[in-house]
């Protein structure tokens, strides 16, 4: 008798679900023995936070607008879906960033790689930071490693290695655009390990960050192909779209939410209208806030610590513009907000200068990031009220004084995970938990990280979990 094809149920269509979905599709491929997918999404569209409108020869970006190239799953996932041609690089010319600072907008220096500088002579003639600050920083090169061992925040790092300027001016705005979190409050550990490992290997960070050039001859880039940041030609949906299609005919469900799951037969899923669905497997892929109500009669201990991710919202304000409502010409790709600057938006990039093909002939795309964990009550601004805020913002940093052509908002609630001190301890106590509940497997942005990349591997490695226990003797 042949055997029977096991059948796994994916909640959530977001990346890290459909990375999930591909990756069985290919291990059943590889042992022939393919399974019966379900993949159930709660809303109307495939892709989370990922969605493109193309409008008027505008590419407008709902959430991510690329993907960072040092971590491979990305690239490789890309790869094996034959998705690669689709890829472009950010533009070659002018990939300065900008910091807002004393109402100006001064050049991130050459060299200054996230948190440290590695290049002197930038370092002493920006005037990004004052002479006591920038001696500050040259401290890094003396002081001793941290004695004690233990998660640390970002905060307390930066301000021990590098100081009080290198934080607020740098740090706090580069990372805060990332988590949209406050680095008060942010691990180490979890977001930036490798500034742990430098400290523990070289104790200098600027030394370890300068060796690291110096043998790689790195400059922002992870090789001759791709530049840092890479992006789809016609948005990154269209990679959303293109994993779909591998999928096989009728396993997508959309508007289909998950209530609860519960082991039995050997487990059953129960969605929002009532019906019970058999699975030999569950990956859930979705925000640990909503996974919370899916295991909270299977387990009420890993519900409590997956209640104990919180989330930050924001949004982004995309505005299109003539090059001559412009009084000068973008430079760079854009421009990040201390909060001490005490501004409406967190970060703001020059979509059309950034990438090709954003914006038609004789238009400029820009897109400004609103709320996050620091100001969460910009993110309650109703659409005009937000986008009244962000065109002030232009205008006083840009001199931007014209009404846009074209005004989108996007809004992402409770969409971006909080990485806490201690989160990866948490993480730890989550594995723990699930391996009392074989078959049954997490994947998404709350676990080892928020970018497409890490949720890229995060769905295909709780894909490997779950067949792993379903492979034959």
């Amino acid at each position: 008798m042949p055997e029977r094809s096991p059948h796994i149920v994916v909640v959530g269509g977001g990346i890290a679900g459909l990375a999930a979905a591909h990756r069985l599709v290919e291990l059943g491929r590889e042992q022939q023995r393919p399974p019966t997918l379900t993949v159930l999404e709660g809303g109307g569209q495939l892709g989370g936070s990922i969605r493109t409108e193309r409008t008027d020869g505008f590419v407008i970006e709902a959430g991510p607008d690329s993907f960072i190239s040092e971590k491979p799953w990305a690239l490789q996932l890309c790869d094996r879906i034959g998705f690669t041609p689709r890829l472009m690089r950010t533009r070659d010319t002018d990939r300065r960033t900008f910091i807002v600072h004393n109402g100006g907008l001064h050049a991130l220096p050459d060299g200054f790689l996230l948190l440290a500088p590695t290049q002197f002579w930038p370092l002493v003639t920006t005037r990004l930071f004052s002479w006591p600050g920038k001696l500050r920083m040259g401290l890094d090169l003396v002081l001793p490693r941290k004695a004690e061992a233990g998660d640390e925040s970002l905060a307390s790092f930066v301000t021990r290695r590098l100081g009080r300027e290198a934080l607020e001016r740098v740090a706090q705005p580069l990372l805060g655009g990332i988590y949209t979190a406050d680095p008060a409050d942010l691990s180490l550990a979890a977001t930036m390990p490798r500034f742990l490992e430098m400290e523990h290997t070289s104790r200098s960070i600027i030394w370890a960050m300068w060796s690291q050039m110096r043998r790689t001859g790195a400059r922002g880039t992870s090789g001759a192909r791709w530049s840092l940041f890479v992006s789809a030609d016609d948005g990154m949906q269209s990679l959303i779209d293109a994993l779909a299609e591998r999928l096989p005919a009728g396993a997508v469900r959309l508007r289909c939410g998950v209530t609860a799951v519960h082991r039995d037969q050997p487990w059953s899923v129960v969605t929002h209208d009532g019906q019970t669905l058999a699975g030999d497997a569950v990956v859930l892929a979705t925000p640990a806030h909503q996974s919370v109500r899916c295991v909270a009669d299977l387990d009420a201990r890993l519900a409590d610590e997956l209640r104990g991710v919180p989330y930050a919202s924001s949004a982004t304000v995309s505005l299109a513009y003539r090059n001559d409502q412009l009084p000068r010409p973008l430079a760079g790709f854009g421009f990040v907000v201390p909060l001490v600057e005490a501004r409406a938006i967190v970060a703001c990039t020059y979509s059309s200068v950034k990438y090709q093909g954003r914006a038609p002939d004789g238009h400029v795309l820009l897109r400004a990031f609103v709320g996050g964990a620091m100001q969460p009550q910009l993110f309650e601004q109703d659409d005009a009220a937000m986008a009244a805020s962000v065109r002030r913002e232009l205008r006083e940093l840009l001199g931007i004084a014209s009404e846009p052509v074209l005004t989108r908002i996007h809004r992402h609630t409770q969409a971006m995970p909080q990485y806490r001190v201690g989160h990866l301890d948490r993480i730890r106590r989550i594995d723990t938990l699930l391996t009392q509940h074989p078959g049954l497997a997490v994947a998404g942005n709350a676990y080892r990280g928020v970018g497409i990349p890490d949720c890229i591997y995060s769905g295909e490695m709780a894909a490997e979990t779950v067949w792993k226990g379903l492979r034959p003797a």
